[in-house]
């Protein structure tokens, strides 16, 4: 439900994400009716027995993947770990490039792919290694050989690791009510406005097409990160 959330707080899509993300589900057969719009960023959220062509793309001819169908939206990676190495290992690219090319006998194509990857595990097999209230049944070569199915190249590629421990009874059942979606997103709308302004000031006065901090090319960080 948490990671549900998350495509709440964060900015409308912009005319031309609608019109991208749009026509990508357009291709895929995904549009509710021809000839309507995607207006939400979208979210997705495969099976961790989800195969190589399904996660990335494939096909004869090349049909896109999730990593495609998330595209300027939030692709969710639940029990991390469970996912197939070889499929896990082929995000890296996306995450990279923000497009993911698909090679055939007849030609290649490529297609977009700049998703908020989004992801969560249990720390060990049994799921209670580091609790404090129940003990783990994993031995530390287990948990070891559980963490490592998660390569080092991907984890570089994670920007933020949060842990999740144990909520208290009594703090689920409090009657105070937290921040609303609508209140966060506001914050994160006023985040990205400082971003936009300074990508329209751009090098050298010249206006940089980037719509949030994660697309900068190297090349621009000292100009706008001085």
């Amino acid at each position: 439900m948490l990671a549900r959330r998350l495509t709440t707080i964060l900015p409308p899509p912009t005319r031309d994400e609608v019109i991208e993300v749009s026509t990508i589900w357009s291709v895929a057969g995904l549009l509710p009716k021809p000839g309507t719009l995607v207006t939400q960023r979208p979210f997705r959220a495969p099976h961790h027995t989800i195969s190589v062509s399904g996660l990335i793309g494939g096909g004869s001819p090349p049909h896109p993947g999730e990593v495609t169908l998330a595209h300027r939206g939030v692709l969710f990676l639940d029990e991390l770990p469970e996912f197939n190495r070889i499929a896990l290992e082929t995000l890296r690219q996306p995450i990279e490039d923000k497009a993911v090319t698909i090679a055939r006998a007849r030609g290649s194509m490529t297609f977009p792919s700049s998703f908020m990857l989004l992801a969560a595990m249990n720390p060990c097999p049994c799921g209670f290694h580091g609790d404090p209230r129940k003990a783990c049944a994993c031995g530390k070569a287990t948990v070891q050989k559980y963490q490592a199915r998660i390569s080092g190249p991907l984890m570089d590629r994670i920007d933020l690791f949060v842990d999740v421990p144990r909520v208290e009874y009594d703090k689920l059942v409090e009657e105070r009510r937290g921040e609303t979606s609508e209140t966060v997103r506001r914050r994160v709308e006023r985040a990205r406005a400082v971003q936009l302004a300074r990508f329209r000031r751009g090098r050298n006065g010249e206006p940089l097409r980037y719509t949030c901090n994660a697309e900068i090319a190297a090349s621009d960080i000292w100009d706008l990160c001085p």
